[in-house]
């Protein structure tokens, strides 16, 4: 029997179980895009073993908190929520489970003990697969499980997976990370990297198109390096349509019918080679969106953050990628106040805001986390100033994207209708090829389709349209 067959069968175990129970789930998902990615494959899997999603914490019989650990505040979020849940595991026994990138940090999981012990279950980001059986056995047994894997996880194909969305639907290329960057506890949590092989990614995105999904986002964390480690390790790649890099992939998706846009996060910038430019540029179905991490405009931060490029190879790469591109835009991460940034080292990243004109900045005030080199870096920044400089970029930033809002105005813009709008229930919204929010007046029957739409008036965090004649 395959893992995944074993898998499986685990779920019907805990089915049989719960059969005609009406149990009731609650899933809380920290962080990124890949832990929101895992939270679906969660969701499958649970509603497979008969619980229904519920939005209310007092109503469920089960619990999952699917953990970030990349900032400080997911730490405070989850032991604040472990406090709100003691009652429900006291009243009524709910099953408490908490996984994730956490998880794989020695320390919280210590903390969780001392501190919170009424926890059923800790799994890890290499033994999410392994879910239904954990369960099975707390279900049974009713002893604490603690399932975590410190050595790199397999990829585990074919499990469930229960989206929320039926229009745009994210698909994990590459699990882990080399880089190592000082900043960074992703590589100590998720692992190496680990590269999907080419048949299981196009027939996840074949079948995906099938069920009427418009929108792709491959993810991994360094998307453009995706197959590179096994062709360094000569690790057998299974033939597929001639997929063996990030570009052919690329290219592959672009030819599957039904799918309307490619999205990717994150790339790499000393990893972004010529032939995914050309990629991006060939093909139609690929945002000329590109999110280009610069995290600090200073060659001497760079070096430090062990990033491997300099402010000068960054601009270069934005510079041959306009060059080459028609109409691509950039969006970008930055981090604030890293160990030793000194007055010009942030001057550094005010200037590369302002010379490439990004369409969107992820901005972080710098967060320690134990466990990387930064945080053992004695030259740390007082929080004051770190602050300080965050809201003068923030205020750089904000007066770009006012600036670059008004060229849309007049301009036809495909765009992707995704549903009604969050805010105005009588306005449908959606998003340009550059990821732009517009909202306009529709009918319900335009969601799911790309559209052309003429802009006609900005605001700074979304535009207004109206369909173009």
């Amino acid at each position: 029997m395959t893992k995944i067959q074993t898998k499986l069968e685990d779920i019907k175990k805990v089915a049989k179980i719960n059969e005609g129970k009406n149990l009731k789930y609650y899933i809380l998902t920290m962080g990124c895009q890949l832990n929101e990615n895992d939270s679906e494959k969660l969701c499958g899997m649970i509603e497979q073993m008969n619980y229904s999603k519920t939005e209310n914490l007092g109503d469920a019989d089960l619990i999952v908190f699917n953990t970030c650990c990349v900032r400080e505040n997911a730490e405070d979020k989850l032991f604040g929520k472990l406090g709100e849940v003691k009652k429900y595991k006291e009243e009524k026994g709910t099953i408490i489970a908490i996984g994730g990138c956490m998880m794989q940090e020695k320390h919280i999981v210590e903390k969780l003990k001392e501190s919170y012990p009424f926890f059923d279950i800790v799994f890890g980001t290499h033994t999410l697969h392994k879910f239904p059986e954990d369960l099975y056995k707390i279900i049974t047994s009713k002893k604490r499980i603690e399932d975590i894997l410190d050595i790199d996880g397999e990829v585990i194909e074919g499990l469930p997976i229960k989206r929320d969305d039926n229009i745009k639907a994210s698909v994990t290329i590459m699990n882990g990370c080399n880089n190592f960057c000082s900043y960074c506890i992703v590589p100590y949590v998720r692992g190496r990297e680990r590269s999907r092989m080419p048949k299981e990614i196009l027939e996840e995105v074949r079948s995906l198109a099938k069920s009427g999904y418009k929108e792709i986002t491959l993810l991994g964390q360094n998307v453009n390096s995706y197959l590179r480690v096994e062709r360094e390790n000569n690790i057998e790649i299974e033939k597929y349509e001639g997929v063996n890099s990030f570009a052919t992939l690329l290219r592959a998706i672009n030819k599957i019918d039904g799918i309307e846009r490619i999205r990717f996060i994150s790339p790499h910038p000393k990893d972004f080679t010529d032939d995914v430019i050309e990629a991006i540029r060939d093909c139609d179905k690929v945002c000329k969106l590109v999110h280009l991490p610069l995290q600090s405009g200073s060659t001497n931060i760079l070096k430090v953050m062990n990033r491997k490029y300099t402010k000068e190879q960054y601009l270069a790469l934005v510079d041959k990628m306009k060059a080459k591109i028609p109409n691509v835009t950039f969006s970008t991460d930055i981090i604030v106040g890293f160990p030793g940034e000194t007055e010009e080292d942030f001057e550094d990243t005010l200037d590369v805001v302002k010379k490439v004109g990004f369409e969107q900045v992820y901005m972080f005030i710098y967060s320690r986390r134990v466990g990387t080199p930064g945080d053992k870096m004695e030259n740390q920044i007082p929080e004051e100033i770190k602050h300080k400089r965050f809201d003068r970029l923030k205020q750089l930033v904000e007066s770009q994207i006012e600036i670059r809002n008004k060229e849309y105005i007049g301009t036809i813009q495909n765009v992707l209708i995704e549903g009604k709008s969050k805010n105005n229930d009588n306005m449908l919204t959606g998003r340009t090829d550059s990821n732009k929010v517009v909202v306009l007046n529709g009918s319900d029957e335009l969601i799911g389709k790309l559209i052309p739409i003429k802009i006609i008036a900005d605001h700074m965090w979304y535009l207004e349209g109206t369909i173009s004649k």
